[in-house]
């Protein structure tokens, strides 16, 4: 699908033109284009970036084919950024959206193939503006990053949530199948953590002005993207320690159930001792065995094997084993 919004003087003069339209804004350097690819198609894809804007192949290619690392190119007419949403919840697993910029002087372009809270918040905002939208191509990507950055903040609050119900669990004995959510939840961790830290690259490229396509007036505003997202992976950093402390927590907890089990079978076995000794030895059959042939012998043998059995119980119940 294709979308487009045409400003001037940065307000909203035109929307959704067909290919042929497109280009004529193009060739108007007094407008600012921005068009949004969402799923498109190979024709439209093949329609927009080689045909209204002349891309390079490499650009296109990169655009085009999934890409698991943030970056940013300069092409010196335009940027080519790579970013990545974030998306997150206990009923589903980890997930990440990768977006695709082209930041011209006059123009910006979207390309995304799955939808994006981030770009729908901004093309929604440009749909029902009355006034002022952007002034500029490098305003309207910092508004799509600034809101692909500000759901990270969602994401780092479920993963604070999980990591204290884990915890809880931990600390509460509750530890059946607590193994692989312990795994999933640090190889997830590890992939937020493996996607913030080259964003916060590419936001430190743009907040440095090296490029002239982004205007010094809008570097304040990348050196806050910049900063959120040095926030996001501080606290991610802090989540995995989180998480460390919880996985010792349950190893000790594991090593401290296994030591119990071990002293409670100990004292099973020491005061089941003196019976297990005086029945072997009774059960001998040896030709000579005078206190055999005592009146009482049973019950004294009875009474001694309580007794030994009792100072067992007493030994093992001081030695803290049961």
């Amino acid at each position: 699908m294709i979308q487009s919004f045409i400003l001037s003087d940065g307000k909203i003069v035109g929307q959704d033109l067909e290919i042929e339209a497109l280009r004529l804004v193009r060739a108007d350097k007094g407008l600012v284009l921005w068009v949004n690819l969402s799923n498109p198609t190979p024709e439209e894809t093949k329609a927009v970036l080689e045909g209204v804007f002349q891309f390079h192949p490499l650009a296109i290619e990169d655009c085009v084919a999934p890409s698991s690392l943030p970056k940013i190119e300069d092409y010196e007419d335009y940027l080519f950024i790579v970013m990545h949403a974030v998306d997150f919840n206990r009923a589903d697993k980890f997930t990440t959206t990768e977006l695709n910029l082209f930041l011209g002087r006059d123009f910006l372009v979207t390309y995304h193939s799955a939808p994006l809270k981030s770009v729908s918040s901004v093309l929604d905002r440009c749909a029902k503006a009355t006034g002022l939208v952007a002034r500029g191509p490098d305003r309207l990507a910092h508004q799509i990053l600034d809101a692909l950055v500000d759901l990270y903040q969602p994401v780092t609050a479920e993963f604070r949530a999980e990591l204290e119900t884990i915890e809880e669990d931990v600390l509460a004995g509750e530890t059946k199948d607590l193994t692989p959510r312990l795994l999933a939840v640090r190889a997830e961790l590890n992939t937020l953590r493996a996607a913030v830290r080259p964003q916060r690259e590419v936001a430190v490229r743009l907040a440095h002005g090296e490029s002239k396509i982004i205007r010094p007036i809008m570097l304040p505003y990348f050196r806050d993207l910049r900063d959120n997202l040095v926030r996001i992976e501080e606290t991610a950093t802090t989540h995995a320690d989180q998480l460390l402390i919880s996985f010792d927590l349950y190893l000790s907890r594991s090593d401290f159930e296994a030591n119990e089990g071990i002293k409670v079978l100990t004292a099973l076995t020491a005061i089941s001792l003196p019976a297990t000794l005086i029945s072997t030895w009774y059960g001998m059959n040896f030709k000579h065995m005078p206190e055999l042939g005592w009146h009482h012998a049973y019950a004294i043998i009875l009474v001694a094997t309580l007794i030994l059995t009792l100072l067992v119980y007493r030994w093992c119940k001081k030695r803290g084993l049961i």
